[in-house]
């Protein structure tokens, strides 16, 4: 079995190193094997993702109105900050154009955006957008209420909840380790 293991990771590495890349290892599994996922959906090709350095975004106010701005764009489907770099990676769909992003950001009138891509040779080059930007930006009409960022909504928090007459008294050391483990660990 381990010999027949080494031998496929060995024809994988050759049609890889023919091919010059991994087209060949995905499109000609080996043994019927097929190269595993690390990351669920992380071969949605109806989505991008996009850098943003996004000027004016020095705070954490205007880091809220520039998460504000982001989630009303249709289209948007997540978003990260790096504040100390002033960037934003936005992941979009495919239809939604990164000049959207960034007349809506300018639409704040405190920030402005340029995206930021990799050239030829690695370095990052920034792309600027002008600044009569007519992109049509699809808002998200009706958003749901974001419930408010409060510790507990609990109106008691002296009292707790637990099972009456659970029989915990008799239990085995197992019981009693399991017990432990799913009241100290939050699952």
């Amino acid at each position: 079995e381990t010999k027949l293991l080494a031998s496929e990771i060995y024809e994988l590495l050759q049609a890889a190193g023919v091919a010059d890349g991994s087209e060949a290892a995905e499109s000609a599994p080996v043994g019927g094997r097929r190269k595993a996922q690390f990351f669920l959906g992380s071969s949605n090709k109806r989505a991008k993702t996009v850098i943003l350095q996004i000027d004016g975004l020095d705070d954490p106010g205007r880091r809220s109105l520039c998460e504000e701005t982001l989630l009303k764009i249709r289209g948007v489907i997540s978003f990260t900050f790096q504040m100390a770099v002033k960037r934003c990676i936005v992941r979009i769909r495919s239809d939604l154009k990164a000049e959207a992003l960034a007349s809506a950001i300018a639409a704040t009138e405190v920030m402005t955006a340029q995206q930021v891509m990799k050239a030829e040779n690695g370095d990052e080059v920034l792309i600027c957008f002008p600044d009569d930007s007519s992109v049509e930006v699809e808002q998200n009409a009706d958003l749901p209420e974001y419930l408010p960022e409060e510790e507990s909504p609990s109106q008691d928090p002296d009292k707790a909840v637990s099972r009456v007459g659970s029989g915990q008294e008799g239990t085995s050391w197992l019981g009693a380790a399991a017990n432990f483990l799913s009241r100290s660990f939050y699952w």
